[in-house]
């Protein structure tokens, strides 16, 4: 990719997004262009149209979409496939009608299914029964990677997919009830050492275990995948089992996790875990050989990531006051 290339973000103001347009402002990319959702509603098809038939980028990194936590996911369903769907339709569409060179698609780990064997190898993918907290999310997410396949085997395009595993870090959504598990303990912790609080209360057992990616990893194997070679990307993929898993390769109890949460935060209270709410998969680790063998690893280990992250939150607590 050429350091002008005209490279459009979907969704640069969330989490991924947002941590991949710092990533190619600092590789030297100096054609990236963004729109926020008032300027530009991707489920808008007319909309969406207009907009790649006047701008016409070179390479689309569609990071856009609703997302959530298990809360989220359980009461707003509709909105989940609805929004993900129209959103991946209506932009991989227009990719293909404006002569795109390439697409890159952001899934999620919760595509595979939830008794998939253990780490989870792309192969897995549409063998099994889905975690029902989160089917209408993963549902639109498998399409999205279909659609990609699909115009690739008919027309003919170069549309990839990456499937990252649970992601934390700067510009995370700290909302209470709505964000992930991560940056909800973050600020739950942060609140109560101030309050003074005995304790805090973490949803489930604490027995599930998760893997936890930092966003600027997610963006660095977002970029090296994005511009990895044509003969590099078909030689470690297969046609319609296309997508690479992104991740760290290892994971933690919910229970470890939140203990070295609450260590980064300083909270010295007790820890009650909640077990009549849900704990979601047994287990979600992500076999991520296959972007291994194309020469990507993570960089930034978990305490590391949860102390930055942590950071990030206090130096914008303001931002995230009811």
């Amino acid at each position: 990719m050429k350091k002008d290339a005209k490279i459009y973000v979907a969704g640069h103001r969330g989490l991924v997004g947002a941590a991949i347009t710092r990533q190619l402002e600092s590789q030297g990319f100096s054609n990236v262009i963004t729109r926020t959702h008032a300027e530009l509603d991707l489920c808008d098809q007319a909309a969406v149209r207009d907009f790649f038939a006047a701008e016409k980028p070179e390479y689309v990194i569609l990071a856009a979409g609703k997302v959530g936590g298990i809360h989220a996911n359980n009461t707003y369903p509709a909105e989940f496939i609805y929004e993900n769907i129209m959103i991946e339709a209506n932009v991989i569409d227009a990719a293909y009608r404006n002569n795109v060179q390439r697409l890159l698609f952001l899934g999620s780990s919760c595509i595979y299914p939830r008794h998939a064997e253990q780490p989870m190898r792309e192969e897995t993918l549409l063998t099994g029964e889905l975690e029902s907290t989160n089917e209408p999310y993963a549902l639109a997410k498998i399409a999205g990677i279909k659609m990609c396949e699909s115009y690739n085997r008919q027309y003919g395009t170069d549309y990839r997919s990456v499937m990252p595993t649970n992601l934390y870090g700067q510009g995370d959504n700290f909302h209470p009830e709505n964000s992930h598990v991560i940056p909800a303990l973050i600020r739950r912790f942060h609140e109560a050492r101030l309050r003074g609080d005995k304790e805090v209360v973490v949803w489930g057992t604490g027995n599930a275990r998760r893997e936890f990616l930092h966003v600027d990893d997610m963006a660095a194997a977002s970029l090296f995948v994005l511009q990895l070679d044509n003969a590099t990307y078909k030689a470690n993929t297969q046609a319609m089992l296309s997508q690479i898993n992104i991740g760290t390769g290892a994971d933690c109890t919910i229970r470890e996790m939140a203990e070295t949460v609450k260590r980064v935060v300083g909270f010295e209270g007790e820890l009650i875990f909640d077990d009549s709410k849900p704990d979601g998969p047994p287990r979600k680790l992500l076999d991520v050989s296959r972007i291994k063998a194309m020469g990507w690893e993570h960089a930034i280990s978990l305490e590391e990531g949860l102390a930055s992250t942590f950071e990030w939150f206090k130096a914008n607590e303001g931002r995230f006051r009811a």
